[in-house]
């Protein structure tokens, strides 16, 4: 007769590796789904019948592949955002700063992960779970060139009053508090809003060029999902 004891502690072990497995195929099939519902979601478009003007102002989407970033005229006559974001705010005040760059994104993200290597995984937990506070980037540039990163876009004066507009809804109410960047030209501020796995610092960039009235995708959780809208300088 065999041991009972190692073949209960066999037993255990087989059926504990079943459920290793299990899980490991839930969590990927999960990711999986997400992704092609982003693909999906990503792919139906917002103000479809848009057309980009010959005239007008000339914006930017910015992207590092996994976050995006709308990069806007420092002064127009629509918008003057030294007023809300104050050059003074970030250390090189006296550059001659002709952009800026807002993004809205999670907190613990911004504040405490200056690159993709510092994700915690109690981080993406919690986000996915529970959700997190939102936050403002600000950056400010000087004179900021097309790249593949950096992609132009023109939209009417009329649509960039509207884009103005839904931007300041996510500015901050009262007093601003205001948090150091991860340099010299880019700072932080606390802002209204809930950052979950369907409200995403993409979906951000998509709900404003939306409601500006620019073509853009319906469901936008990852970057790819905004600038498939938005092609290359000459593409």
């Amino acid at each position: 007769m065999g041991d009972p004891v190692a073949a209960a502690a066999a037993h255990l072990t087989k059926r504990l590796g079943r459920a290793l497995a299990a899980l490991f195929l839930g969590i990927v099939l999960a990711i999986a789904l997400f992704a092609l519902a982003g693909w999906i979601g990503s792919s139906i478009p917002r103000n479809s019948g848009w057309v980009e003007p010959d005239d007008g102002v000339e914006i930017m989407v910015e992207t590092n592949g996994v976050h995006t970033a709308l990069i806007l005229p420092l002064v127009t006559p629509e918008k003057d955002w030294r007023v809300d974001f104050p050059v003074t705010d970030v250390a090189p005040s006296s550059e001659p700063y002709t952009h800026i760059s807002i993004s809205w994104g999670e907190r613990e993200v911004f504040l405490n992960t200056p690159t993709w290597w510092d994700l915690s995984p109690a981080t993406v937990v919690r986000i996915i779970g529970v959700g997190g506070e939102g936050l403002l980037h600000v950056a400010h540039y000087v004179r900021p060139a097309p790249s593949e990163y950096v992609r132009p876009l023109t939209i009417s004066r009329e649509e960039y009053r509207r884009l103005v507009a839904a931007i300041e809804q996510s500015l901050p109410q009262g007093p601003k508090v205001r948090h150091h960047g991860y340099g010299p030209q880019d700072v932080f501020y606390d802002a209204p809003g809930e950052y979950t796995v369907s409200n995403t610092c993409n979906q951000w960039t998509s709900d404003m060029l939306a409601k500006a009235g620019v073509r853009t995708g319906w469901w936008t959780p990852f970057a790819g999902g905004v600038t498939k809208w938005v092609p290359e300088a000459g593409a």
